[in-house]
């Protein structure tokens, strides 16, 4: 027995070495899994985690973290296919319809969830500016699997125009607040160097936001120019996907923010002309391969054993549950106030939990910053710990969120009057 073990590792290990395998394996899990789970009455999502879960480093190896380092491509592409398809839903009939409500919407829950976080933190023993810093990575919230669970059960409706506005405009509104709590934390840390740094830090992040908008629109310039004389599919569909890894390229290399990016060429496409909605039908039978990827990945680089630290999972829970009532106490409230229907309002806050790909992303900001070269050991360490909060965070509300959301929009739907 043990020798047949021993052979089938080493199978393992020299299968995983090829991208075509890795990819192969993912897509086949993820399948199989997500049907498992569908029968159980989970969203598909669930599964793909769950899967990824199983294949990465933390049981059984089959997909390694050099393989998933490897594999980011297809993150790239996916987040760029998934802010193109929430950017169209930014069409300006609608937007004069709901625009107050929105915005209104996603301010509330934003900073509920910000101050929410911030106190819990201060709370259970975290220093200020790193309770602030926590609390604005809260504030984000991840569309990946919103996106999915609405396409997947293709959901239409006043309910999935407001859930669209508001992840829209969500990630914008956790850049900037980052980039605004970032700087004072910062300078309570004395990291702020110069006495501008401050200033320096929050001008960098509006810059960030601004350059990643009018790029994007420029991106959905081309495309609209590229195709607007173009009938057949597949021209369509080469030059779309041709400007969209381009602008995400240019992105990522001037560390700009790829999903404002491919939102604000979404919006820009499907505003200059309605009959730029073939675009994105065109592009829809791509998605569900590239969504499971995206998924599954994201599930091999879940640690499960970050729930054993005693210190990281009361911290975690504080962190879960602040967010949690931030996320649906300020949608609930910021559609009082825009006097949006209650159907709505009451479902409405449970799309906001799932937190992944630009929470992650902003712990790891912090991380790699020159912050930490002013930082003592000890504050090094609490560093550290918001990164395994965030990771905590993620696993729990990608578990979670998403059979929530599949609920809420199905509930909002079938309520809505």
């Amino acid at each position: 027995m043990e020798l047949f073990l021993q052979e089938l590792i080493e199978l393992r290990d020299l299968l995983s070495h090829h991208a075509l395998f890795t990819i192969g394996i993912l897509l086949v899990a993820g399948y199989y899994v997500g049907k498992l789970a569908g029968k159980v009455g989970l969203p598909e999502i669930t599964g793909f985690i769950v899967a990824g879960l199983f294949l990465g480093d933390t049981v059984t190896g089959v997909v390694p973290h050099h393989m998933q380092e490897g594999l980011k491509i297809v993150t790239d592409v996916a987040l760029g296919l998934i802010a193109l398809t929430i950017g169209g839903e930014f069409y300006w009939v609608k937007l004069k319809r709901m625009g107050k409500e929105v915005v209104l919407m996603t301010a509330v829950q934003i900073f509920l969830a910000f101050v929410l976080v911030s106190a819990g933190m201060i709370v259970v023993g975290m220093d200020l500016p790193f309770a602030l810093m926590l609390g604005a990575i809260a504030s984000a919230t991840a569309p990946a699997a919103t996106v999915a669970i609405v396409q997947s059960l293709r959901a239409r409706g006043k309910f999935i125009d407001y859930l669209y506005g508001i992840v829209a405009l969500d990630d914008a509104g956790a850049v900037v607040l980052f980039g605004v709590v970032f700087a004072m934390a910062s300078a309570m840390l004395g990291g702020g160097g110069a006495h501008g740094g401050p200033l320096i830090v929050i001008s960098h992040a509006v810059l960030e936001v601004v350059l990643s908008l009018v790029i994007g629109g420029i991106s959905g310039f081309l495309i609209h120019a590229g195709t607007r004389r173009t009938k057949g599919h597949n021209e369509i569909l080469i030059i779309t996907l041709g400007i969209i890894f381009l602008s995400t390229a240019i992105a990522i290399v001037f560390h700009l923010s790829p999903l404002l990016m491919n939102m604000a060429a979404g919006a820009v496409l499907i505003n200059l002309s309605a009959r730029n909605h073939r675009i994105f039908r065109i592009l829809e039978p791509l998605t569900p391969p590239i969504y499971a990827l995206f998924f599954v990945i994201a599930g091999t680089e879940l640690d499960p054993g970050i729930l054993l630290r005693p210190e990281i999972l009361l911290a975690g829970s504080v962190y879960i549950l602040m967010r949690a009532v931030g996320k649906y106490g300020g949608v609930y409230l910021g559609a009082i106030f825009g006097g949006v229907g209650f159907p709505i309002r009451q479902n409405l806050g449970f799309c906001m939990l799932p937190q992944a790909g630009v929470a992650i992303g902003l712990v790891l900001l912090i991380q790699a910053s020159p912050l930490l070269d002013n930082l003592a050991p000890a504050q090094i360490q609490v560093v550290d710990n918001m990164v395994n909060i965030i990771l905590l965070s993620v696993f729990i509300n990608e578990l979670i969120g998403p059979p929530l959301s599949r609920h809420a929009i199905i509930k909002g739907n079938e309520m809505e009057v």
